[in-house]
């Protein structure tokens, strides 16, 4: 009995199985999955904690920013940032300071540590993912291409509570 690769389409299911909500759920797990294994095939430096990554990623957007404002913006307990922060900052990669505009309240940077390394993380992701577009065709990399816009509609309203009607 052989399985089936992983980087296999999973074989049509009959109406009803397998509805586009799940596919669609399913192939963005295995990309991430699979993005994140082969950085740490390519790139063996590369372990940094993905919950710490995306918060590398919203400070490089929006820096300064109160614990209380990542946790918001990443869905998730100020405890839990607090103690990701705790980390990073024991690693180098975030400062903690006084908030100007509320001197009660801190304020988390990135060093010039954390944007290297969020530099240097975005760059591997990057020529990881051109060298896999690259290796498709001409179709498959249009039709990737060109569902982009809708993906990024798609994170948006996910990001939008349910109507409870």
């Amino acid at each position: 009995m052989s399985a089936q690769p992983r980087s296999e389409v999973p074989p049509p299911r009959p109406t009803g199985e397998a509805p586009d909500a799940r596919l669609l759920t399913e192939a963005i797990t295995r990309l991430r999955r699979a993005l994140r294994a082969s950085i740490r095939t390519d790139y063996p430096w590369e372990a940094l904690p993905m919950a710490q990554v995306e918060l590398l990623q919203v400070l490089g957007e929006h820096s300064p920013a109160r614990i209380s404002d990542l946790a918001a913006r990443q869905r998730l307990a100020p405890s839990t940032v607090s103690g990701l922060i705790g980390q990073m900052i024991t690693a180098g990669l975030v400062a903690r300071d006084v908030d100007l505009a509320d001197r009660r309240a801190s304020a988390v940077t990135l060093t010039d540590a954390g944007r290297d390394q969020l530099a240097a993380w975005t760059a591997a992701h990057e020529r990881r993912m051109d060298a896999a577009l690259s290796a498709l065709d001409d179709t498959e990399r249009a039709a990737i291409l060109g569902a982009l816009p809708a993906l990024f509609q798609l994170a948006e309203k996910l990001g939008e509570p349910l109507d409870d009607e």
